[in-house]
């Protein structure tokens, strides 16, 4: 079996930092060996000497890939005929109009552009809540799994790492109302449901590249029965597959949750069902002190999209609280509004520096809260999206970020002090290179299909606006 090698002088290991680290990877993009401390030898001992510190690539455990295409285009005052009182209820009734005219080959445009953007940016897989399954007319598609498939396709067109959760939508409020017409698209029963999951997981066996999971949507567009079985169904096919869901996400969906079962969103969904490592809870942002720990003691993964959940005016999720507990986190881009898990971590941190009037409020004992954050978000990413991804380290997929250092913010920053200014020190990315799964996808800041991907891109967004 021939190996890859890298060779780089400094690299973010699962103990820390270590220098001149040899890495060999197999064939199908796993890491091999890692050998730390190896000898430097000269430019042509290596076929590949990293240019810069290497991290592992983030991954980013929440994207609706459709909405990139409407990013900024939600930030007029009354669009749904709410002047003054705009929320994200209104920006609903927007993106439900903007949606129901994406064709198959439409979305597949849209999600590698994103995709190329996530790569180029540093997050080496995503977890794709994926809720537009029919035609615009609301009829299936001759294949049922028509769009996944134009997801699944944008994914090996730009190499990113992909955990494809199909959602389960079936109601359009607690206690099984009746979907509006907006919803048509994604509206689908348990029986449907998992037929398209297990034709997806038949399609694609053994990919290291590919994982599947489910995501019933949310506690109001599904019944307590229709979660039960699609959990049943789920099980029989892969116990450990991952389990994503939103959850409290607005303070009135909390008060409608109440109203229905006299129980909050969180305190509803760890009473009546065993959470575990599986699952990964979106949002949850409006949680009581006691949600908030027994959450964390679950194991369950808080995803967490701070620009979205900003943009939206959702509030700030009990981060300190939770991090207290013990519990695990990872980030996600949700709305694309932002497609940086720089930002991301940034603005995790400074809500709740806003939120507590205090300064490295999330540092949680450590001394270096930027190192804090991205391993953090390592290590809940990886857990959401169930794939061995987030460390460096044997048996690990090589997905890995090259950092610049010659950006500015960054000249002479090593170690965790690097880390920190990544996060805290400027605007610039700083992502130089990127591998996934032992292949360079990005190099010299340049993705190798970009320019193919963005000509169709702007093709479809002429199409949409039109």
């Amino acid at each position: 079996m021939t190996l890859q090698t890298l060779f780089a002088e400094t690299a973010l290991l699962p103990d820390g930092w270590a220098s001149n680290v040899l890495f060999e990877i197999d064939g199908s993009g796993t890491i091999v060996n890692v050998m730390p401390n190896a000898a430097a030898h000269g430019e042509t001992c290596y076929p590949y000497r990293a240019k810069g510190p290497v991290l592992p690539g983030m991954p980013n455990l929440h994207s609706h890939a459709f909405q990139r295409a409407m990013a900024g285009l939600t930030e007029q005052a009354g669009q749904a005929g709410a002047a003054g009182d705009d929320s994200f209820w209104t920006w609903r009734q927007v993106m439900y109009g903007f949606v129901g005219r994406i064709t198959p080959s439409q979305l597949q445009a849209i999600a590698a552009q994103l995709y190329v953007e996530m790569l180029k940016s540093g997050y080496t897989a995503v977890g794709e809540f994926h809720y537009v399954h029919h035609d615009v007319d609301g009829r299936p598609f001759a294949d049922y799994a028509e769009m996944s498939e134009q997801i699944i396709a944008a994914a090996r067109t730009t190499g990113i790492g992909l955990t494809h959760l199909p959602v389960l939508y079936a109601c359009g409020g607690f206690g099984g109302k009746p979907a509006g017409s907006g919803q048509r698209r994604f509206l689908s029963d348990p029986a449907a449901f998992l037929r398209l999951v297990n034709r997806l997981i038949q399609r694609y066996p053994n990919d290291p590249q590919l994982r599947f999971g489910i995501a019933p949507h949310s506690l109001r567009a599904v019944t307590p029965q229709m979660l039960a079985e699609t959990l049943q169904g789920l099980d029989q096919v892969d116990a450990a597959a991952p389990v994503h869901i939103h959850i409290a996400e607005q303070v009135k969906e909390v008060e409608d949750c109440l109203a229905w079962s006299n129980q909050r969103p969180v305190e509803w969904l760890l009473h009546n069902h065993q959470l575990s490592a599986r699952w990964c809870l979106v949002h949850a942002t409006h949680m009581t002190e006691g949600e908030t720990g027994r959450l964390a003691r679950s194991g369950a993964v808080a995803g967490l999209c701070p620009t979205t959940e900003g943009n939206l005016g959702d509030g700030f999720f009990n981060a300190v609280e939770y991090l207290q507990a013990g519990g695990v986190f990872g980030i996600g881009s949700d709305s694309h509004i932002s497609i940086s898990p720089v930002e991301e971590l940034r603005w995790l941190e400074y809500g709740q520096r806003m939120l507590h009037r205090k300064r490295n409020v999330l540092a949680n004992g450590t001394p270096h809260l930027g190192a804090a954050l991205y391993e953090g978000a390592l290590k809940g990413g990886a857990l959401a999206l169930g794939r061995p991804i987030g460390k460096l380290a044997p048996g690990y997929r090589a997905d890995m970020v090259v950092i610049d250092t010659e950006k500015p913010g960054l000249v002479d920053r090593n170690g965790d002090v690097l880390l920190d200014s990544v996060i805290f020190a400027g605007n610039e990315n700083p992502v130089r290179d990127v591998m996934v799964g032992g292949r360079w996808m990005v190099e010299e800041g340049h993705h190798r299909a970009e320019h193919a991907v963005l000509a169709r891109y702007r093709t479809v967004l002429r199409e949409l606006m039109g």
